[in-house]
C-alpha cells in the first residue's frame, strides 16, 4: 500500500466547543470517526488510522472535551464530563462536518459517546465499533459492586475527593501513567509513547471535566441543565442501538474478557470479538483487530435481525 500522508490537524466550531481533530485518508472515502478515552488521546489511534486511510477511508480523530486543543467556546460554560455532554459533542461534530453516516468507533469515554449517538441519532450513523459493548450508564447507585470490581475502580472514588483534585492539578501525568499500567497490565509501552499521548492532558479544562465526569456519575454533582432531558432519557430509558455493531473486548484487562453485557440492547447486526492479549486501550494495543472491525463495517456487512 502507498505511504499515507501524516494527519492534518483541523479545528471546527460547534455550538458548545471549538473541536480539534486530526484527519487522514481520502476526502471521498467512507467516513470514520475514532474516539479516544480517558486518560488517552488521538495517539491511541495512530496505527489504526493509518491502516484505515490506506484502505481508502476518510479518518477523523477528534480530541474530546478537556483534551488537547479542543476548547469551550463559552468561558462560563459548565465544564461537564457527563455522558450526555460527550454524546451531544459527537452529534454536533458529525453535523458540523456534514458527514454521511460515518462509522463511529471508540472505547471508554469515546465508546460511550459513540454508543449514545448510535442510540439517539441512528440516522447519523452507518455503523458502530464499541469497546466494551453497551456503554451507557443508568442512574447513579450507592449499592456496592463486588469487591474485586470496587478495588479496580479505586481511582474514580479518589477523584470524588479534593485530594484527587490536587493530584490532577499537580501530577496528572504520573497519575494517568499509573492508570495506563493498571488497565493494560500486559502492554509494555515506553516513556516516549506515554509522553506523546500525555501532551493532550495539559488542557486548561482537563481537571474540571474529569472531576465532573466521575462526580456526576456518582450523583455527587449536578449535570448541565441544558442537557437535562437527554441525561434523563439516557439514564432512565437506556435506549437500544439500532445500527450494525461490532463489540470488542480485550481479555487482558483487570476485569478480563467477558460476554458482552446488555446484548438485548443491540437490535441490528451485532458481533462480539475478543482481542487476545489486549487490555483497556484497545486500538493502541491491538490496532490490527480494531481496524479490521471498522473495515468490515465500512464494507457493508449485511444487516441481520
Amino acid at each position: 500500500m502507498p505511504e499515507q500522508p501524516s494527519a492534518a490537524l483541523r479545528q471546527i466550531d460547534t455550538p458548545g466547543l471549538s473541536i480539534a481533530y486530526e484527519e487522514r485518508g481520502a476526502a471521498g472515502g467512507v467516513p470514520v470517526v475514532l474516539l479516544h478515552g480517558f486518560p488517552y488521546s488521538p495517539r491511541a489511534y495512530d496505527a489504526v488510522a493509518d491502516n484505515l486511510a490506506a484502505h481508502g477511508l476518510r479518518v477523523i480523530v477528534p480530541y474530546l472535551r478537556g483534551f488537547g486543543p479542543t476548547r469551550f467556546r463559552d468561558p462560563k460554560a459548565l465544564r461537564s464530563g457527563e455522558q450526555a455532554a460527550l454524546g451531544m459533542d459527537l452529534v454536533e461534530l458529525l453535523t458540523a462536518l456534514k458527514l454521511d453516516r460515518p462509522i463511529v468507533a471508540g472505547y471508554d469515554w469515546g465508546g460511550r459517546a459513540a454508543c449514545i449517538v448510535s442510540a439517539i441519532r441512528p440516522d447519523l450513523v452507518g455503523g458502530l465499533v464499541t469497546g466494551g459493548g453497551y456503554n451507557l450508564f443508568g442512574p447513579p447507585s450507592t449499592q456496592p459492586l463486588p469487591p474485586e470490581i470496587e478495588h479496580v475502580l479505586w481511582y474514580q472514588y479518589y477523584l470524588h475527593t479534593e485530594r484527587g483534585r490536587a493530584m490532577l492539578e499537580t501530577n496528572r501525568h504520573g497519575f494517568c501513567r499509573l492508570l495506563w499500567k493498571l488497565w493494560s497490565p500486559g502492554w509494555a509501552f515506553d516513556d516516549e509513547t506515554f509522553s506523546r499521548s500525555a501532551a493532550a492532558l495539559d488542557n486548561p479544562d482537563f481537571v474540571e471535566v474529569v472531576l465532573h465526569s466521575y462526580r456526576h456519575r456518582a450523583g455527587l454533582v449536578a449535570g448541565d441543565p441544558s442537557l437535562g432531558d437527554l441525561a434523563e432519557r439516557l439514564e432512565r430509558e437506556q435506549p437500544p442501538i439500532d445500527v450494525p455493531t461490532i463489540a470488542l473486548y480485550g481479555d487482558a484487562g483487570p476485569l478480563g474478557g467477558q460476554p458482552a453485557p446488555k446484548r438485548d440492547k443491540f437490535t441490528a447486526y451485532w458481533e462480539y470479538r475478543v482481542l487476545a492479549g489486549a487490555g483497556h486501550n484497545l486500538p493502541q494495543e491491538a490496532p490490527q483487530g480494531f481496524a479490521a472491525a471498522v473495515i468490515d463495517l465500512a464494507a457493508g456487512i449485511e444487516p441481520r435481525r
